[in-house]
């Protein structure tokens, strides 16, 4: 496997984790169309464009610092917009994301701690598959 490769992996394993677990959050498939409505919810005053935003403009720490610190693991539209935020960092590019002191791997381990976190560990055996 190619370092590429890999990062196409993780991207693919993060966007099948977020399916799974929109799908467990809100009892039905995940679509892209969903992520309108998921944008009026709010993690510590910050909507998911807003962590977006700071996220393309390399204040990725920064916006995963106010998120984390604002999640509510219970709340399932927090745990929304956090899935949303780690499928948008995993199909950025490894030189951006290394450039802004980030990594694929990172954006990974983020997204298991989520799905820990929020009660769902299961999803994230779907990696040995």
């Amino acid at each position: 496997m190619t370092i590429d490769d890999e990062k196409d992996y993780i991207m693919r394993i993060i966007k099948e984790m977020v399916r799974m677990l929109f799908s467990l959050l809100f009892g039905r498939r995940y679509s892209a169309v969903e992520i309108e409505n998921v944008n009026k919810f709010e993690v510590e005053g910050k909507t998911l464009d807003d962590l977006l935003d700071m996220a393309d403009s390399g204040k990725i720490n920064e916006a995963e610092n106010i998120l984390l610190d604002g999640l509510d693991y219970g709340n399932k539209e927090n745990v929304a917009v956090a899935a949303l935020f780690y499928q948008h960092l995993s199909e950025m590019d490894e030189c951006f994301l290394s450039k802004n002191n980030y990594s694929k791997e990172e954006v990974l381990d983020g997204m298991k701690n989520l799905v820990h976190e929020a009660g769902y560990p299961d999803i994230t055996n779907m990696e040995s598959l």
